[in-house]
């Protein structure tokens, strides 16, 4: 599991923590727009000599206003903190995002959360950083309140990629419609989920090809099939790991995802599907020897915790 200190709603920091600089915001998918935020932050912190942390929300705000129709979330909290992890922060601060919140006042938040709670050094954020009741806080409001609290403020203006600006959105769109290298793309890495290993029908191991079930978030709309050869039933993650053979009941797999190789398809017969799964592990690992040629290392690891 990652070391990086995850606090939820802390009444103040730790001594290792005090005075961080801090970047806020949602950072559903911790994309190219948002590294951006993150490394002005990290440099900053650098030259500061202070922790560097991101303030982000749970759950994410939208499902609190919408909570008929959840957000298909990039990086919930825990693939979230993985990727801090990786960008070298060292916290992850997450404020429940509840009817308090929600009804709070742009500068009631900057004094009770940055000032009086966190006591920040410093704060940047995306020139279209909106905050409070009513979104009514702004990027320039924030500067105004940094200069008269004593901490610096930086805004940085929007990450765009030929064909677009870099958003979230475009990440669970290309996603949706299964374009793996369009999300990676925009991200700036590949996408990933976390989850616990479950057990599940045992019917791959029955066809010569055993796999590690998770069960995804119901709000994730990742392109996916239904095993219509058998019970169309609900999504679920099945995991082949090449080579490998063992007990992988109850722990944490990290899945990477490389690239998109074919839709769902209903099979004559169980021969039928199994020839088509042979083939389809020669694709796979085609695909991924490509991948890996590409970016000079290997990429055939299985991550669990």
């Amino acid at each position: 599991m990652p070391n990086i200190a995850v606090l939820r709603d802390p009444s103040a920091l730790p001594q290792g923590l005090s005075c961080p600089v801090v970047a806020i915001g949602n950072f559903d998918g911790l994309h190219r727009g948002h590294r951006a935020v993150i490394d002005n932050a990290l440099a900053l912190a650098h030259r500061l000599g202070r922790p560097c942390a991101i303030l982000t929300f749970e759950p994410h705000p939208r499902d609190f206003f919408r909570p008929s129709a959840p957000v298909f979330r990039l990086t919930p909290l825990a693939e979230k903190t993985i990727m801090a992890e990786r960008l070298g922060l060292d916290a992850v601060i997450a404020l429940s995002f509840d009817a308090a919140t929600a009804a709070m006042e742009a500068k009631a938040f900057i004094e009770e959360w940055l000032v009086r709670r966190l006591g920040i050094a410093a704060v940047i954020v995306g020139t279209d950083f909106r905050f409070g009741a009513k979104r009514a806080g702004t990027a320039e409001m924030l500067a105004q309140e940094g200069e008269r609290h004593g901490f610096e403020v930086e805004i940085l203006p929007e990450v765009a990629l030929e064909g677009g600006r870099v958003s979230s959105s475009a990440v669970r769109a290309a996603l949706e419609a299964g374009d793996i290298a369009k999300a990676g793309e925009l991200l700036g890495h590949r996408w990933f989920v976390c989850g616990e290993v479950r057990h599940g029908e045992k019917r791959g191991r029955e066809l010569g090809f055993p796999t590690a079930n998770l069960r995804l978030d119901a709000a994730c709309r990742l392109r996916h099939g239904r095993r219509p050869t058998f019970d169309n039933g609900a999504p679920l993650l099945e995991v082949f790991i090449f080579d490998y053979s063992g007990d992988l009941y109850g722990r944490i797999l990290t899945v990477e995802f490389v690239a998109w190789l074919r839709g769902e398809e209903k099979f004559s017969s169980i021969e039928a599907l199994v020839a088509q799964m042979r083939e389809d592990v020669i694709d796979a690992k085609r695909t991924l020897s490509e991948a890996a040629a590409r970016e000079g290392a290997s990429i055939f690891e299985a991550q669990t915790a």
